[in-house]
């Protein structure tokens, strides 16, 4: 496993490369807050692929985004198209989890020829929201947006160990220590006194715009690639059974296997996932 930069339109991003150099093609997206190292459990089980697991902007070790620009949707989508393009690859699969999940599946759609197979880990689509909420989203992402503004010269907060690191992240997450600590101690830099997040503070902001049920499973209906999606039980709240098989009812071929877990199924049972995954993208 190596550390590599690929050149992106909005910044430079960062990845781990592990795997077969001349096997399948495969780019995992990871979850909100996460970052490359989620994939590190299935490394094992990926071997006779070449896998490309990127940092998304503002996390892990890529760039953020240039003063005074927002987290937008749509650029997630030129992010991980940079990313292909720097890669040279053409077409490829993609393995995405939660975010990185609703990320593959939309991109599945909007650049079909790009993406060979979908396996995707607790996501399809991205998140809706009803439109009679469209106004109290925007005036409260302006708000929230400008008052993040009025802070932007303030000295990030020290964290005095890893350890009390992952405390904070087990506190808002609750998974395994041991899967914790990897995404934790990627997403940590040093500084004078102990530690800070690298990841962009921006991330946090609430999203000015959500698109409605209808909207979002137009786009699942343009999507020609074949889908796995790997389910945790209990589900999250915002991915309940009945809107998850909703969703996968839009897709043209699609398979769905539900696990007992958490949200970070696919490193808590990486070894059934990663055989999942084999059979699924080798076919």
């Amino acid at each position: 496993m190596r550390e590599i930069r690929l050149p992106g339109g909005r910044g430079e991003l960062a990845a781990l490369r592990f795997g077969d150099p001349d096997g399948p093609k495969l780019l995992a997206l990871h979850g909100w807050l996460d970052n490359a190292a989620s994939f590190v459990p299935l490394a094992a089980s990926l071997e006779g692929f070449d896998v490309v697991a990127l940092d998304l902007p503002g996390h892990g070790a890529s760039a953020h985004r240039a003063d005074g620009y927002d987290y937008v949707y749509v650029d997630w989508l030129h992010d991980v198209l940079d990313a292909l393009d720097a890669l040279g690859w053409e077409r490829a699969h993609l393995l995405g989890h939660s975010m990185g999940a609703t990320l593959a599946s939309t991109l599945a759609a909007a650049a079909p020829e790009r993406v060979a197979k979908l396996a995707l880990v607790e996501g399809l689509g991205p998140l809706g929201g009803p439109a009679e909420s469209a106004g109290t989203r925007l005036r409260e992402a302006v708000a929230a947006r400008r008052a993040l503004d009025a802070r932007r010269d303030e000295a990030p907060r020290v964290i005095k160990d890893i350890d009390t690191a992952l405390a904070a992240r087990l506190q808002a997450t609750p998974m395994r220590e041991a899967d914790a600590r990897l995404i934790v101690e990627r997403n940590l830099q040093a500084v004078a006194g102990g530690w800070s997040w690298r990841s962009d503070p921006r991330l946090r902001l609430p999203s000015s715009t959500r698109l409605p049920e209808a909207a979002i499973r137009a786009i699942l209906q343009a999507i020609d690639a074949p889908t796995l999606l790997v389910a945790a039980e209990p589900s999250p709240p915002y991915f309940p059974p009945a809107l998850r098989a909703e969703r996968i009812a839009c897709l043209r071929d699609a398979s769905l296997h539900v696990l007992e877990g958490g949200h970070h199924v696919h490193m808590e049972r990486a070894p059934e996932i990663g055989a999942l995954l084999r059979d699924f993208l080798r076919d």
